[in-house]
């Protein structure tokens, strides 16, 4: 067996959340406006990557306080997303968790407890915009 890590590509790993509410009787999710390239002002899934030392677990809490403002909710994680060149930049692994989080427990946009979003936006299930695909 080769141990020569050298030898690898060594890939970016992300965490990214589908973070669903129930809101006068409609499925909702979240979506964040992307701040940074690549896509930059495109809508997406919140996520970010994972830090020097932190479990993917611990990095989707970090994302869900610092994207939709709650903690201490259930996840789950859904999907491992690892096709090369998804991303421009680099290789990346992105690993998918869900949540379900009672609509009266969010801090909504206007909240200063997120106000490190650039934009967030709670649209209906069947509305979701074309650029959310499945990579």
């Amino acid at each position: 067996m080769n141990t020569n890590y050298a030898d690898y590509e060594q890939p970016g790993i992300t965490v990214y959340l589908v973070i669903f509410t129930v809101n006068k009787d409609k499925l909702k999710v979240m979506l964040a406006k992307r701040a940074e390239a690549p896509f930059s002002g495109c809508w997406s899934l919140p996520g970010g990557f994972l830090l020097v030392g932190e479990s993917l677990e611990d990095a989707a809490f970090r994302v869900l306080k610092e994207k939709a403002g709650v903690k201490d909710v259930y996840l789950e994680q859904l999907y491992t997303f690892g096709k090369p060149n998804r991303d421009p930049r680099t290789r990346v692994i992105t690993v998918a968790y869900f949540a379900l989080i009672p609509w009266e427990n969010l801090d909504q946009p206007e909240s200063e407890k997120v106000a490190d979003l650039t934009c967030q936006l709670w649209i209906s299930y069947p509305n979701l915009p074309l650029i959310i695909k499945r990579s």
